[in-house]
């Protein structure tokens, strides 16, 4: 569910063509005026790409220029800092989005007033809401839209947006995220967006977490795989990890665990999300023992060569545990 970015210099370098373009004077314009996007990884890419299916005008950058040339192919015009009415940004964690927005060539430094800032990347409530500050010192709406739905979601525009910010500038957001996404929810303030994405992915961890253990101690025990995910799915245990996404390779078709675990939300991104949810936890004394847990987990496979692979691969960490 995360960009592909590695790298502070997200404003520049990138990719280098300089295009020229005008502005719209004002957001209650027609609705096809241009849209800037900022990180075009695993989640970004196929994002800018439902915008510009329904007739939107992309400026896009990212820190990589073969991340660019999709989108570009489809029409996106690439620059090296994108400056329009609306901006939308998929990055992987809070330093990035610091740097993009506050940084040296930051969307803060030359930003319009008026400006609509959409921050889909999952990040610290707090970060959203020093962004938020500091985009009103600007002039400009900064509001948090993370997302769920993983990259099959991103492709096919069935993401759901959790939406933070001022409820009078939520129709502006919407427009745009109901291109990208088939739920966009108002959840409250800036931060509340991102508070929602933490709970569900620190859900979406133990849920994974526990599917990987029943599949594993099930084919164990002589259970074809396919039978028990089918029996899973038809009872009480049924879950969107053993549903929609499941973790054992030939189960199910077009899911990372069908290609070696490639593609997807990287496990490094997950023990991210649930160091952020681990962090909130403490400082609102929330007990959080299986999503400490599974924080542990992930941060644990990633140290033992899993970080670039999909989340879901820790189906596979638990049969290497056992000798698999």
């Amino acid at each position: 569910m995360a960009a592909v970015l590695r790298s502070s210099r997200y404003l520049v370098g990138g990719c280098s063509k300089h295009v020229t373009f005008a502005f719209a004077s004002t957001r209650s314009m027609a609705s096809k005026t241009q849209v800037g996007f900022v990180g075009l990884g695993n989640m970004g890419n196929p994002m800018a790409k439902n915008l510009l299916k329904h007739g939107y005008p992309v400026i896009a950058t990212d820190v990589f220029p073969e991340s660019c040339k999709e989108v570009q192919e489809l029409g996106a015009q690439i620059v090296d800092n994108p400056k329009a009415d609306r901006i939308i940004t998929m990055l992987p964690s809070s330093p990035n989005v610091i740097d993009v927005y506050t940084g040296p060539n930051g969307i803060l430094k030359k930003v319009k007033k008026g400006s609509l800032l959409i921050d889909s990347s999952t990040i610290d409530p707090s970060v959203s809401k020093e962004m938020a500050a500091a985009a009103e010192k600007m002039g400009a709406v900064f509001m948090d839209a993370p997302v769920s739905g993983g990259v099959g979601a991103a492709s096919s525009g069935k993401l759901t947006f959790m939406v933070g910010g001022a409820e009078e500038e939520f129709t502006a957001a919407k427009e745009l995220l109901s291109c990208m996404g088939a739920n966009v929810v108002y959840c409250g303030q800036v931060g509340t967006g991102q508070a929602a994405k933490i709970c569900n992915n620190m859900l979406l961890a133990i849920g994974m977490i526990g599917t990987s253990e029943t599949m594993n101690l099930g084919i164990r025990l002589g259970l074809d795989p396919k039978l028990l995910a089918k029996i899973l799915n038809m009872s009480s245990g049924r879950c969107w990890s053993s549903d929609t996404y499941n973790p054992v390779p030939g189960v199910m078709e077009g899911v990372p665990s069908g290609n070696n675990y490639q593609g997807g939300f990287g496990t490094q991104l997950m023990a991210k999300d649930l160091g952020l949810a681990q962090n909130t936890a403490t400082n609102t004394r929330t007990p959080v023992p299986l999503g400490s847990l599974a924080h542990q987990i992930y941060r644990m496979m990633c140290a033992r060569g899993y970080a670039s692979k999909d989340f879901s691969s820790v189906f596979q960490f638990l049969r290497e545990e056992e000798g698999q």
